[in-house]
């Protein structure tokens, strides 16, 4: 009996089926006549609406679905978390909310410790903003001006900031992360000795902490 070459269209496999089977599986579905097998045929399947792209921070392949793909206003995708972060820590295009202090610190720690990854405004790690996170060492600044402590915009404000406060700490403790609040509502107008005087008691925990590890 003839056979009939065909080749599959997911493993790119060639492979005969007799006219028989040929007519048989037509009869069925053209469909069954692309695949070599019926694993092939599956897999293809559950991979219909999906797209193969690249992650915008490291380059790496990843399988998103379609209608994932076009929820992204900006039109970037990643692979993790961490590509995210730091995909977007160093290609900030806003961050208005952000401090002097914050800044500075920021370009302070990165000369200080250039080998060691520090996020800063990381929103992914607990799901709510950490002011400064180390990773590998577990550690977290929050960097609190007088709005955690004084009623400036109302008592209202004060309690739901005071309250996500907490929670951010209660989150912290159940991913095992030391959270070092600094109170910085002393703050007025920043001057770099107030600045320097800060960025030491940060520098001073990371250190004692690194020798922990």
């Amino acid at each position: 009996m003839n056979k009939l070459t065909y080749r599959c269209i997911f493993c790119s496999k060639t492979f005969e089926v007799s006219e028989f089977e040929s007519i048989r599986r037509l009869k069925k579905s053209k469909n069954q006549l692309r695949f070599c097998s019926h694993k092939c045929f599956t897999q293809h399947k559950s991979n219909i609406g999906t797209k193969i792209i690249k992650c915008t921070n490291c380059n790496h392949t990843i399988i998103k679905h379609i209608s994932e793909i076009n929820k992204s206003k900006s039109g970037n995708h990643f692979c993790s978390k961490s590509c995210a972060t730091k995909y977007n820590n160093t290609h900030k295009t806003f961050g208005t909310r952000r401090s002097k202090l914050e800044k500075y610190l920021e370009s302070e720690l990165t000369k200080l410790y250039p080998k060691l990854e520090i996020q800063y405004n990381n929103k992914t790690t607990i799901n709510s903003e950490l002011d400064i996170y180390i990773p590998s060492l577990k550690l977290a600044f929050e960097l609190n001006g007088i709005f955690h402590y004084e009623p400036i915009y109302g008592q209202d404000k004060l309690n739901q900031i005071q309250n996500n406060d907490h929670r951010k700490f209660q989150a912290c403790l159940e991913h095992d992360i030391e959270l070092c609040i600094i109170d910085t509502s002393i703050i007025k107008y920043l001057k770099k000795e107030t600045a320097i005087k800060y960025l030491n008691i940060i520098t001073t925990i990371i250190n004692n902490k690194s020798k922990n590890y």
